[in-house]
């Protein structure tokens, strides 16, 4: 009998619950086609209802005891909705910020406004969410909250968004994270038409799609270029693809960022004039950073802050894996051959623990090999190796159809870039093409050459 009481119980909360829970409002192909007004939903989310959306008033606070105003508010904004679908990301930026921080979650549904066929309609939305926005935060002023404590994560058309809004309170807001901010008719106008450092104290932004959707320039304190800031790895190549081909490079900013959210998985950045020059190990140099070495990409990026060149104009460039996890573990490679004859060519390098593997290809460029030059490389694992038990390394100069070439390596140096153990080296590795050689490094002497 108490059995069937319980079940009863529970079914009946279950219910009463999904009858209060609210969530983003999916809109309809004729809603997209016909175009929709701005109408801005609140929804707020905390640890005690983290899969319970509660639709906050604009200006009854005090309708909603759950919201905790002397805790830290985060904003999530979305972007252009053309399809007017829910993003698919969204349960799970919900989760990840929950369990990092005790905050109050407010995700920001302006799928009315951002739900159109036409782009142009839903640019010009942006302000006025912008103004919704403002008046709401002005209310949580009254009602005791700080601006130093709220942060703004907006993606596409949402970075401007939090622009807009860190603008009207004179970059008073605590901080603006913009992922992959848009490009198209925001590229060329002036700051206070779109996001830019002064709008908050502490303003990051990533770049994923500047070829297409993303904007190129620097917009923040800190401004990340992932692979480049264009391509992004395992993203279609080409338009038979279809759709996902145009957004995938776009929507990889938040997966990237959603990564760093636990701490786990942080990807260490690095200021250079070009991603060619990241990639060919000339900006490897963490000085001008206290003793906190170069900022990590992503959630904890903030702690950098004090530390950054202002003004701030350098773009701090990283590499990623195709999937999560997205950080890849890096090191420095310094190469010193004895061949008499240069040599041109790739390698590969491999890291084994007791039962798994990493690998990193140095394929970006042919590799020139000069006798007694010292040649760097940055390779880029894709995952890391806790207990490093031993390296291979092949030389391949992907000519199949010509002779086979050898690689006379007088010295090979392994620096790790994410942690402070010293040098790993080898000495006098002889590489046949395409063939694999295994070897025990040891630390490395002081011998010079």
């Amino acid at each position: 009998m108490w059995q069937y009481l319980a079940v009863a119980l529970l079914i009946s909360v279950q219910i009463n619950k999904a009858q209060t829970c609210d969530s983003f409002k999916s809109l309809t192909i004729l809603h997209t086609i016909h175009g929709t007004n701005v109408k801005v939903r609140l929804l707020l989310y905390t640890r005690i209802d983290g899969d319970c959306g509660s639709l906050l008033s604009h200006t009854n606070l005090s309708a909603h005891p759950q919201l905790n105003l002397s805790r830290p508010t985060a904003f999530v904004i979305h972007g252009y909705r053309p399809s007017g679908s829910r993003p698919a990301w969204l349960n799970q930026i919900i989760e990840l910020l929950l369990a990092r921080s005790n905050i109050n979650l407010v995700v920001v549904d302006w799928n009315h406004g951002a739900g159109t066929v036409n782009y142009l309609a839903a640019v010009k939305n942006t302000q006025k969410v912008a103004e919704n926005l403002t008046a709401f935060i002005n209310v949580m002023q009254d009602h005791g909250a700080n601006l130093s404590s709220i942060h703004l994560i907006g993606v596409s058309l949402g970075a401007h968004i939090s622009g807009f809004v860190g603008a009207n309170f004179h970059g008073q807001i605590g901080r603006i994270t913009g992922l992959d901010a848009a490009g198209p008719t925001f590229t060329g106008l002036l700051p206070e038409e779109r996001l830019d450092p002064t709008d908050a104290q502490f303003v990051d932004v990533l770049h994923t799609d500047i070829d297409s959707l993303g904007f190129r320039e620097t917009l923040g304190h800190i401004d990340f270029y992932a692979n480049g800031g264009a391509d992004q790895p395992n993203c279609p190549k080409t338009i038979f693809s279809g759709e996902y081909y145009f957004k995938c490079d776009h929507q990889r900013s938040v997966n990237l960022f959603m990564d760093t959210i636990n701490g786990t998985c942080s990807s260490r950045v690095y200021p250079c004039l070009s991603y060619k020059d990241y990639l060919d190990g000339k900006c490897l140099k963490c000085d001008g950073f206290g003793n906190m070495g170069c900022p990590l990409f992503g959630y904890d990026s903030i702690k950098w802050k004090d530390y950054l060149p202002q003004p701030n104009h350098a773009k701090y460039y990283f590499s990623t894996n195709g999937g999560s996890p997205y950080c890849k573990t890096n090191f420095k490679v310094d190469v010193i051959v004895w061949n008499t004859e240069t040599q041109m060519g790739y390698i590969t390098v491999k890291l084994y623990g007791d039962s798994e593997e990493a690998v990193a290809i140095i394929k970006h460029k042919t590799l020139e090999f000069k006798k007694y030059k010292e040649t760097t490389l940055l390779a880029g694992f894709d995952r890391d190796i806790s207990s490093l038990k031993k390296v291979s390394v092949k030389f391949h100069t992907g000519k199949s159809l010509q002779p086979k070439h050898k690689l006379r390596i007088l010295r090979l140096r392994l620096t790790p870039l994410d942690r402070t153990e010293k040098p790993l080296c080898r000495y006098d590795i002889l590489l046949d093409e395409d063939k694999e050689v295994s070897f025990m490094p040891v630390q490395c002497g002081d011998a010079t050459f």
